[in-house]
């Protein structure tokens, strides 16, 4: 009793420890405000400006298809996603840095709650091994995942836990509160429907091969499916009833060579992706194949078993990820358009938890083995979260040399354009070169450029002749917009795929050919770009005027069309 006791409240000091330095690494996102340094591909060149889009543009609750006129003349209001996602609610009731600062804090005490009571209640139970339920979690809450995913891969862990609750029949209201609410704070799309479908497979194998009907947690995966429909009605309907073809109607995902392929398994296996990077290469992985070497002549209890799935399953998971772009592919995916249009290699967006859980028991196999291998592996539970401390936003961003939200959104510069234009902005378009639309879009500009996933087809078409020439002289460039075109950007061959030009660069622009009749057409009257046009004349632009300001990153040329 007095060793339980012990053990508990040891326990309790190291989860008091981990709320502080969880504390820690959010802060810099509260102290700092608008001048935190922040991820910028996938969240400031995008979704941070859209919340603020759709705020402003008092459609939340828009019909089902209504449109937001600020944008290429009229994006459908379903390419937002849902009003029933609380990351919406957060960007409507405050200030963008403050939403993006408390959705960080909300994410990541929920991974860690999550991660720690699925150690705890079924993978890591013996008591004295609570540095492993604690730290381990604790590593897991702090992986840079994609912000605007919410929970969509880092509340798996909690999910998972309601599940094996309810699957064992030790469950409460707690677990089914858990699966209810946990749709309103992740996506379906971006992480659930991948997660549900494992579930979904769970139940089938407990179905065949226990004979356990289990209707109670068959229930509970339809329950949380339900949930996610209704939440999702715009995407729902968007794919039952489609209006016209879309820009995704174009997505060619299957390129790759059979050895490129290859290579993309092991660098996805070793390295992740961007959207759902858990930095395992350096501690994990190693102490991974280690622990699979120690049981090589070990007799395989429920527990060696469960790691060996696991490690298996990790694998598995970074094959699919990498064989969905094959060009093998291809001639199914252009049959079946669901296919090119849905990314089903989001089954990846599971290694997170996968990755984890088998840190988790890994550490636990090798624990019990004596105080030697104990000490092992809590220099790796440090060392790990050392490199993910060293991942903290704040750090990676400021040392790349990345702006500041404050100076990439850049609101007084822009305000003083608007104010030199003189018109209301809602009766011209503009469009940029060289950095962002979206920095236009959050400062009110009304932009025939954007980065959208979902957008009409005919609206690509007739976006791209004003580029043509440019695509033209670069056959990436031109694979890029064609083949993908989620980047609706006003391209120049000799910019490339670069969009942030601060105001420190020395770049001209010298051969730009752009079809300014097409863009006067479709109601652009201004170009923002962030490098000068030399042959603007030839283009048919005037130059107007160059802004520049102290707390701004950017040097903007404005062009106005003849």
């Amino acid at each position: 009793m007095c060793n339980f006791q012990k053990n508990l409240s040891q326990e309790n000091k190291h989860l008091y420890l981990a709320i502080l330095l969880m504390i820690l690494y959010v802060s810099p996102f509260f102290i700092l405000g608008e001048n935190a340094h922040i991820r910028v591909h996938d969240n400031l060149d995008s979704n941070i400006a859209w919340y603020k889009v759709l705020k402003d543009s008092g459609q939340l609750f828009g019909g089902i298809n209504s449109t937001l006129p600020q944008i290429i003349n009229g994006l459908p209001r379903n390419a937002f996603g849902t009003e029933f996602s609380g990351i919406q609610w957060l960007h409507n009731l405050f200030p963008s840095m403050l939403a993006y600062s408390i959705s960080q804090t909300i994410t990541r005490v929920f991974a860690f709650l999550g991660m720690y009571l699925l150690l705890k209640n079924h993978f890591v139970r013996e008591k004295e091994a609570y540095p492993i339920r604690v730290w381990v979690s604790v590593a897991f809450a702090l992986t840079p995942f994609w912000p605007s995913g919410m929970l969509s891969t880092l509340g798996m862990p909690l999910a998972l836990w309601a599940f094996l609750n309810i699957r064992e029949g030790k469950h409460t209201w707690k677990e089914w509160l858990t699966l209810i609410l946990l749709p309103f704070y992740s996506s379906f799309v971006l992480g659930f429907f991948f997660f549900l479908f494992f579930m979904g497979l769970l139940w089938l194998r407990d179905f065949l091969v226990k004979r356990k009907s289990n209707w109670r947690f068959f229930s509970s995966i339809l329950l949380m499916v339900l949930i996610y429909l209704l939440i999702e009605y715009r995407l729902v309907y968007s794919l039952v009833f489609p209006d016209a073809p879309t820009s995704r109607n174009e997505f060619v995902s299957s390129k790759l060579g059979f050895w490129h392929t290859i290579r993309l398994v092991f660098k996805n296996y070793f390295l992740g992706h961007t959207h759902v990077l858990t930095l395992h290469t350096l501690v994990i992985v190693p102490l991974s194949f280690l622990v699979l070497w120690m049981m090589k002549n070990k007799k395989r209890e429920w527990l060696e078993k469960r790691y060996l799935y696991l490690f298996m399953f990790n694998i598995v998971l970074s094959v699919w990820y990498a064989f969905w772009f094959y060009k093998g592919w291809e001639p199914l995916k252009e049959r079946v358009s669901l296919l090119n249009t849905f990314n089903f290699a989001r089954f990846h967006f599971l290694r997170p938890l996968i990755i984890y859980l088998m840190f988790a028991v890994g550490s636990y196999l090798l624990w019990r083995l004596g105080k030697n291998w104990q000490r092992f592996v809590k220099i790796c539970l440090i060392v790990q979260l050392i490199v993910l401390f060293a991942a903290n936003d704040e750090i990676v961003y400021r040392v790349a040399g990345k702006p500041s939200v404050k100076q990439f959104y850049a609101t007084s510069q822009f305000h003083e354009i608007e104010k030199y234009i003189g018109k209301p902005q809602s009766s011209y378009r503009v469009a940029s070169i060289g950095l962002h639309p979206a920095i236009a879009q959050y400062n009110g500009f009304y932009t025939l450029d954007t980065y959208n996933n979902f957008y009409p087809l005919s609206y690509k078409h007739e976006f791209r002749k004003i580029i043509s020439k440019e695509l033209d002289k670069s056959p990436t460039l031109k694979e890029y917009f064609d083949e993908w075109g989620g980047r609706c950007y006003l391209y120049v061959a000799q910019l490339g795929k670069r969009y942030e030009y601060k105001k420190d660069s020395k770049v001209k622009i010298y051969h730009l050919q752009i079809n300014t009749n097409v863009f006067k057409k479709m109601g652009g009257q201004y170009i923002f770009s962030a490098v000068p046009i030399l042959n603007a004349a030839e283009n048919g632009l005037v130059f107007k005027k160059v802004f520049e300001q102290r707390d701004s990153a950017w040097r903007i040329y404005l062009y106005q069309v003849k």
